[in-house]
């Protein structure tokens, strides 16, 4: 797959969060219920002016549900706030001109061409006049050289530039992204992040949804949410830290003799969670001193070395998966 083209580089520390202003995104208590099941459960969340926040949980865990709410798409079934100073509920049609949402589908017309599109959408947003507008948002995202393909013939790499070209075409104070970077190479989606950085340097807020824990560590602050509930939100070190976790590694030979250090340190007193990497093996848990105890006597009696390590921000998500009920079961 071939990757979209470098883009200038942005600051490598975030913006810092306009606090002189009002949040952008302020919500509380939002619940939204598709027959008798509650998709969304109760919550509340704010995103700063200017700031990159990034919004993680399991597929079914209400990301998309709960993002196509504050864009104006759905009306909550109870809950209330404002986005970008408008009313969520009395104010949908004024939010969704001053938001940009890219779905997680490409969801443009594939025998049209990338400049056929952007027209396309500007005539949508009423911009004019057209032409500048296209131009200057190839122009923006690189996309210039390409203009003339069709986007049915593009890579993921480039299909994402297009759909990002499309959401900040016409400006919009706050972009939502709903998992961007899905089924693209490393490379598009390190450079797809460094537009994101430059767009929030230019004061634009970001609400970024996100599985790879590498992007979740370029936001500023972090929303987990598991099953409808919003269980976690900070920084990526304040929600390590909060998940109470404590980690050490195991190290010792590729093969058997591991696979049976890894049976018996999950039947252990105080380990919760055993990841394997190659011949390392991540041992996890809450009570400190039951996994210490546990880590150190196995190890001991298997002839390998243990040794304390920082708890990684996987390490606190799938801990956070794992004490959530599901809301489908």
């Amino acid at each position: 797959m071939s990757a979209a083209p470098a883009v200038s580089a942005p600051a490598l520390a975030p913006a810092m969060p306009d606090t002189a202003h009002p949040p952008a995104i302020d919500v509380r208590g939002l619940v939204k219920r598709y027959g008798d099941r509650t998709v969304v459960d109760n919550v509340s969340m704010q995103v700063e002016t200017g700031e990159i926040a990034g919004f993680l949980g399991p597929n079914g865990s209400g990301k998309t549900t709960t993002i196509r709410v504050m864009c104006g798409l759905l009306t909550p079934d109870a809950g209330e706030g404002q986005v970008l100073g408008h009313d969520l509920r009395r104010d949908a049609r004024a939010i969704k001109r001053e938001v940009g949402y890219m779905t997680q589908k490409f969801s443009f017309y594939e025998d049209l061409s990338i400049a056929e599109n952007l027209a396309f959408v500007a005539g949508l947003y009423g911009l004019r006049p057209v032409k500048k507008y296209v131009a200057d948002t190839l122009a923006d995202l690189g996309l210039t050289s390409r203009q003339n393909q069709l986007a049915g013939s593009l890579s993921g790499g480039w299909k994402q530039r297009l759909a990002l070209a499309a959401c900040i075409m016409h400006q919009p104070k706050l972009l939502l992204l709903d998992e961007p970077t899905a089924g693209v190479d490393p490379k598009a989606r390190r450079e797809f992040w460094d537009e994101i950085h430059r767009l929030a340097a230019g004061g634009m807020t970001v609400l970024v949804s996100t599985h790879y824990m590498d992007e979740a560590e370029r936001c500023h602050r972090i929303n987990y949410i598991s099953y409808g509930q919003l269980v976690a939100r900070g920084t990526v070190a304040e929600v390590v830290a909060g998940a109470g976790l404590t980690t050490y590694v195991v190290e010792g030979k590729a093969g058997a003799d591991m696979i049976a250090l890894d049976d018996r340190l999950r039947a252990a007193p105080g380990v919760e969670q055993v990841a394997p990497f190659g011949a390392v093996l991540h041992v996890v848990g809450r009570d400190a001193g039951a996994l210490k105890a546990s880590v150190l006597r196995i190890a001991e009696e298997a002839g390998v070395r243990a040794t304390p390590a920082e708890t990684s921000l996987e390490d606190a998500f799938i801990h956070f998966m794992h004490g959530a009920k599901d809301n489908m079961a």
